[in-house]
């Protein structure tokens, strides 16, 4: 019934639009083209086009506007711009609702139910370019994107910028970090009023004033450069696309699309964590059978490293030794962690390879690492190497070692890799056939593009990829499942050095950068220390937690086996906690300040849960109605003590408790300031 009703409103919108083409004078002011609503009749789309002929688009949830009229259209280098004197063809709608399932991830099973309205623009008069803007409606959000078909009016986009807008109806409080700067997306949140954003990166996370929260973003970026917002005025934000090395910021031919624009819109914060939108708006796995790619956690040759007390280049401090591997790879065993990350195990380190890794070779170890044997004895231990690729930025040297260097890791049994792309001014080195050097944008057409090629060239070799100094995330890990995690947003190694992660830095990254999808934050540093024994804003508590609240496929146990070795008691759920989940729920939360979260594993009847907390110190309340009723679980409790405090030397204490719990309880957790709490639901009929 909707969705008839939905298409005679079509019908009665076309015959609109042709009068005012005819010269209606009662039509010349904006006139609604098509409109939609999302399955459940929450979020609704309405177009529109002015007497000009500019096209424009308005949002609302349950009849509250979300967006005010933004505009549509593109910036070209050669040709006239797509603004004004469009013309509106046609409107079709269709409905979608199936569920698939992921072979990893934060929930076994994706439900994808959406309404698409297709409405199909072109130029009034020459050069007459057709395109359509597709919007796909959830109940919990809207994402849409500009698809071109073939045509000669339109053979190759040469694309200036976007002039998409998303005009936001209410004041609110933003919370963004800049864009285009030289430390990637290595950057602190800045809280803010809205109409005081600057030029950031998306995903932006925005409280409207009525309350509702919206993550603006983007979703399956591919052949295409990242968008950045900026604030025009008022409340209104517009796309601009990351520069390339050329005039255009993107070129297309053929047919082509954007990606997703996306804004998942919720009550509260803890529902945009919980929207699936951004995975359902990628295409379906591209790998085929991906039983290789299995989640897990390591240790690794890297925090002493990170720290300074060990190089990755060669010399008397080089950490990744034979014998350093082998003892990491025995305490690996010792512990049930089954992989270990090695840095700095191959030539191209010495020297200054920050931003200029055309040294680096991923086939050949330094002399003092034995890869061979390593294999062996790690295989012997029921153990696998992680291998890292550290690129310094030359991307296309790494391209030409696709072949020897992921074959050469999975002949060592590595089956993930960890690659990297430091550079000293922000931008990555590309090589052309004719050997003319050029600068791109992390974040650019051509780098989006490489980490495709990066994925496609892992998975002939079954290796998965973990990317540092990334690209932001946008849902690819449903197209390729090799795809495990990434870094950006200031990871752990942030608080090794000067400038640390403040308190609230966790609780920020989990409704912006979290909603990218697995971060490798490499949680687990108990000692809460970096460099010259500096503290770590966080108790030992929180550390924990952070296993259960930052996701990731493959998490790292990130402290040395000397700093476990002292505190048995907290390491043990770091032994425990699992990567792979068949449920999540978000308890509570609020951006910055606060969250809770619980996941089952996907393997047992088992329940995790994590909650953090800012600098504040906060007592909250869970129900535990997730767990199984009926069903009586040992909930092994980590907590912060009642005298833990990240600004004192009370950062480690903690207390480790166990009770009886079941569906109908509710448990009080105390969080310190900088603190949080862990806990280890166990099922019935399990070892303890």
């Amino acid at each position: 019934m909707m969705e008839r009703a939905a298409i005679n409103g079509v019908r009665w919108l076309v015959a609109a639009i042709t009068a005012l083409m005819l010269g209606t004078p009662a039509l010349a002011e904006d006139v609604a083209v098509a409109a939609a609503q999302s399955p459940g009749g929450v979020v609704a789309v309405a177009l529109y086009i002015d007497g000009d002929g500019r096209v424009s688009y308005t949002v609302s949830r349950r009849g509250t506007a979300i967006l005010d009229k933004s505009r549509l259209g593109f910036l070209f280098t050669d040709q006239a711009k797509i603004e004004r004197d469009q013309m509106f063809v046609a409107a079709t709608m269709r409905d979608e609702d199936g569920s698939w399932e992921q072979p990893w991830g934060e929930w076994r099973t994706i439900r994808n139910h959406f309404r698409e309205l297709r409405a199909r623009f072109q130029d009034k008069g020459a050069p007459g370019r057709r395109y359509d803007v597709v919007f796909r409606l959830y109940d919990d959000g809207v994402g849409f994107r500009y698809e071109f078909p073939e045509q000669a009016a339109l053979k190759t986009a040469n694309i200036a910028d976007e002039l998409t807008e998303f005009a936001f109806a209410q004041d609110g409080t933003a919370w963004w970090k800049p864009a285009f700067l030289w430390n990637r997306e290595e950057y602190l949140y800045n809280k803010t009023p809205l109409a005081a954003v600057g030029t950031a990166d998306t995903p932006v996370t925005i409280r409207l004033a009525d309350g509702t929260h919206v993550a603006l973003h983007e979703a399956a970026l591919v052949d295409y450069s990242g968008m950045a917002v900026a604030r025009t005025d008022g409340n209104t934000l517009r796309a601009t696309l990351t520069p390339g090395a050329g005039r255009p910021k993107v070129v297309r031919s053929g047919a082509w699309h954007t990606p997703w624009r996306t804004l998942i819109i919720a009550d509260d914060a803890a529902g945009l964590y919980m929207s699936h939108l951004m995975l359902n708006l990628n295409e379906p796995n591209k790998l085929g059978d991906v039983r290789w790619v299995k989640p897990g956690k390591f240790v690794g040759v890297w925090w002493n490293m990170i720290k300074g007390d060990w190089t990755w280049a060669r010399g008397p401090r080089h950490g990744a030794t034979t014998a350093n591997v082998k003892r990491y790879i025995d305490f690996a065993a010792a512990n049930g962690i089954g992989q270990v990350l090695v840095e700095g195990w191959n030539i191209g380190w010495d020297g200054q390879w920050f931003g200029n890794g055309n040294d680096m070779n991923f086939a050949q170890p330094t002399e003092d690492f034995d890869a061979k044997a390593l294999a062996a004895y790690a295989r012997s231990k029921g153990v696998a190497l992680i291998g890292h690729h550290e690129t310094g930025g030359a991307a296309s040297h790494y391209e030409a070692q696709f072949d020897a260097a992921f074959k050469f890791a999975a002949d060592h049994g590595e089956r993930v890799v960890k690659t990297g792309y430091v550079t000293d001014a922000g931008q990555i080195e590309r090589v052309e056939p004719d050997g003319t050097r050029l600068r791109e944008w992390h974040e650019g057409q051509w780098m989006a593009n490489h980490h495709v090629r990066v994925l496609e060239a892992a998975a002939r070799y079954h290796v998965a990829i973990d990317s540092h100094e990334p690209i932001k995330g946008t849902g690819l890990q449903r197209t390729y499942p090799n795809w495990v995690a990434r870094e950006g947003s200031r990871g752990m190694e942030y608080n090794a050095w000067g400038g640390k992660n403040p308190p609230e830095h966790e609780a920020n990254l989990v409704f912006t950068r979290m909603l990218e999808g697995p971060m490798d934050f490499t949680p687990g540093v108990l000692s809460l220390t970096g460099q010259n024994d500096s503290a770590i804003q966080s108790t030992i508590a929180k550390q924990l937690a952070l296993y259960v609240v930052l996701y990731s496929p493959v998490v790292m146990a990130a402290d040395t086996p000397e700093n476990y070795a002292r505190y048995p008691g907290p390491f043990r759920f770091i032994r425990d906690v699992v990567t792979d989940w068949a449920d999540t729920r978000v308890l509570n939360g609020a951006v910055g300040d606060y969250v809770t979260i619980a996941r089952q594993d996907r393997h047992s009847a088992d329940w995790y849960l994590g909650a953090v907390t800012d600098e504040e110190a906060r007592t909250l309340s869970v129900k535990l109605d997730f767990l199984t009723p009926g069903v009586t679980y040992t909930a092994q409790i980590y907590r912060d003590a009642p005298d833990a405090d990240y600004r004192t030397d009370k950062r480690h204490a903690i207390i480790i408790e166990s009770r009886k719990v079941t569906a109908v309880d509710t448990l009080s957790l105390a969080l310190a300031p900088g603190g949080g709490q862990a806990i280890r639901f166990v099922a019935p009929g399990k070892r303890k």
